[in-house]
């Protein structure tokens, strides 16, 4: 107990009876009447003025619960939510029911069980947080409160399934055995049947359980899928079903054209994965088969690229939906990738990738998200805006260790050669604009940039004669394409024997 005379200003502020000696109780009350502090609540005093109080309350709010409901547990929703209020409501496992008005806080008491095993003491104070076990089974509790003190059976099964990914199925059993010895104690048997069961769904031992959350069901799938990207896709898709893009035919009509324009895609395609060769290198081994014997694996990169881009079979298959897909994707890039066995052509990867900030699919949810989000492809118009789903989606998941945006361009390209239109290339000077146009579609949710940069470099890519090489090459040097710096070079359009401004 704390003596009158010996009270902090910080104590004076806000004064918690149950603290003080029987003296200093009789002092803080004799202040009261003489006007010096008010009463907040019954065995609840300040100094202060009045319009503080929630804020002195809401700063020593364990102090206050300990002092006024000693040996209560923080339960339901407010154990949930780490033990603060969730709409200036906080909820006590009491000895009794009752409702407490205290200034800011409302004090819900639910008459139940004081503290259990587990349970641990807050500040070293009487009062409690709630063992992880009890906390899951009060939230399955079902009230008839036109405020439910519980989370309910959606939040509880998401929080597991969090659980389940952050600490791995080994905790979950761990809870799940916990909670069998603790139910019985509380009185929860009934509950626990319930957390039996979502734990089991979520382990995918107990079938009869299905989980509800979206996330339950991707990750109960027979093929798990990453729900958010899911989300993301049938946005895309639904914007590009409702917004026609623009068409530019195919400018590469002759075989030789074809190979030009095949051979400058897969130059550009590689460059923008960071594998720089100045292009009448890139053209000595990729079309006069000149080997680059210090760089052999740049160089292979390069050759899978052209291949699949020059081959009818490659350059014109769409991706196929739903299962099929899997296989299609392994075939083209264990076909791309053959040169280069150390990234496992062919082989989902095993292991997290990223780029930057953005942590891509991950590998237990890469089949699952490659096709259901296939599955949004039919109904997607063909052309330009099936190739930039197509495109992205391989993009977002990057099911592979290593190849995946030079393969998500060919998929792209893929699409756009079956209907007759021009296959895009990003040219070196426009690599950070596509790079940042596809950062905010995957972190924004916003698809208006990329679409209008693929619809621009669409147009940018349909303006050059391919038929001969040099000519080409020498154009689009014109054009500043090779240039790296978009603060000092921009991106021009040829126009007859000259050039135009993009603008």
């Amino acid at each position: 107990m704390i003596a009158a005379k010996n009270l902090t200003k910080r104590d004076e502020a806000l004064v918690v009876y149950a603290e003080l000696d029987a003296a200093g109780v009789r002092a803080i009350q004799r202040r009261i009447a003489a006007g010096g502090a008010g009463r907040v609540v019954a065995g609840l005093a300040s100094s202060r003025p009045e319009e503080e109080w929630p804020m002195l309350v809401a700063r020593e709010r364990n102090r206050v619960l300990a002092g006024l409901f000693p040996g209560a547990v923080i339960g339901y929703r407010s154990a949930f939510a780490g033990g603060v209020p969730v709409d200036n409501v906080i909820h006590l496992n009491y000895s009794y029911h009752r409702t407490v008005q205290l200034p800011g806080l409302r004090v819900t008491l639910v008459k139940g069980h004081g503290r259990a095993p587990g349970d641990q003491p807050i500040g070293g104070r009487e009062l409690f947080f709630p063992s992880y076990p009890r906390m899951l089974l009060e939230n399955l509790t079902t009230s008839r409160a036109a405020v439910s003190k519980e989370a309910g059976r959606e939040a509880v099964e998401e929080r597991l399934l969090t659980i389940c990914d952050s600490r791995g199925e080994e905790h979950l059993l761990q809870l799940r055995d916990q909670a069998r010895e603790l139910a019985p104690t509380l009185g929860m048997e009934r509950q626990l049947k319930v957390l039996d069961g979502l734990i089991g769904g979520v382990l995918g031992t107990r079938t009869t359980h299905k989980l509800t959350t979206e996330a339950g069901k991707a990750k109960t799938a027979a093929l798990p899928y990453d729900v958010k990207r899911m989300q993301l896709f049938e946005k895309f898709a639904a914007r590009l079903r409702t917004v026609p893009l623009p068409e530019q035919p195919n400018p590469a009509k002759t075989l030789n054209a074809r190979q030009n324009f095949a051979f400058l895609e897969s130059y550009f395609s590689n460059f923008i994965e960071g594998t720089e060769f100045a292009v009448q290198e890139a053209r000595a081994f990729v079309l006069e088969g000149q080997p680059i014997e210090s760089r052999p694996k740049d160089s292979h990169d390069v050759l899978g690229v052209f291949r699949q881009a020059v081959d009818p079979g490659w350059a014109n298959q769409i991706l196929a939906s739903a299962e099929p897909v899997l296989e299609q994707l392994r075939a083209r890039h264990a076909d791309q990738m053959q040169a280069r066995p150390e990234v496992g052509p062919g082989q989902f990867k095993d292991r997290a990738n990223r780029a930057g900030n953005t942590e891509f699919v991950s590998p237990r949810e890469v089949r699952g998200t490659l096709v259901e989000g296939s599955r949004l492809l039919p109904s997607v118009p063909a052309g330009l805006a099936r190739a930039l789903f197509a495109m992205f989606l391989v993009s977002e998941v990057h099911p592979f260790a290593d190849g995946n945006g030079r393969l998500a361009r060919l998929v792209m390209n893929a699409e756009l050669s079956v209907t007759g239109s021009c296959r895009i290339m990003v040219p070196t000077l426009f690599r950070e604009e596509y790079l940042d146009c596809l950062r905010v579609l995957t972190r924004e949710g916003d698809c208006e940039p990329f679409s209008r940069a693929m619809v621009y470099i669409q147009r940018w890519t349909a303006s050059f004669d391919y038929e001969n090489l040099d000519a080409v090459i020498a154009s689009m040097q014109s054009c500043n394409a090779f240039e790296k710096s978009r603060m000092q070079h921009k991106l021009l359009f040829p126009h007859g024997n000259g050039v135009q401004n993009s603008g």
